[in-house]
Formats: C-alpha cells, structure tokens, sequence
C-alpha cells in the first residue's frame, strides 16, 4: 500500500512538473513571437519609408525629364540654325 501511494505522488509530481515546464516552453514562445513581431513591423516601416522615398525620386525624375523635352525642340533649333558671323 505504501508503494502505491508513493507511485501516486510521484506521478502527481512528474505530471505538475510536466505542465510548469510546457506552460513556461510556452511563455518563451510568446516572447519570441513578440520579439519577431516587433522586428516585422520595424522592417515593415522601413519599407514603406523607402518606397515613398522611391515615388518621390520618380515623380522627381519625371519632372525633370518633362523639362528635358521642353528644351530639346529649342536645342535643335540652335544646332540647326545658320552660323552668324562675328562682328568686327
């Protein structure tokens, strides 16, 4: 009889020590998961950050590009044009 009970306390005892350790397994998961979670978001603001830095460059680009076409006609017209001769 006392071997049996001393089987039942030790099952009693290996099965709480059983559930601490995967409740706390469980508790270091939930932090890692934080961890990773925080770095996606911070990872996530910095691509977001360099796509707009991206349109921005763009639309910059464009505008520039715009310009560039407004002055070629211009530019051909004095490639194109008669020498003048110089004065003196």
């Amino acid at each position: 009889m006392i071997l049996t009970k001393q089987h039942q306390t030790m099952a009693r005892t290996l099965a709480l020590a059983i559930a601490t350790l995967s409740l706390g397994a469980c508790a270091t998961y939930d932090d890692d998961f934080a961890r990773i979670n925080s770095r996606l978001d911070q990872l996530d603001t910095r691509v977001q950050s360099a796509a707009q830095s991206a349109d921005a460059a763009n639309q910059s680009a464009q505008r520039a590009n715009q310009r560039l076409d407004q002055i070629e006609g211009r530019v051909q017209q004095l490639e194109t044009a008669p020498r003048r001769k110089p004065r003196g």
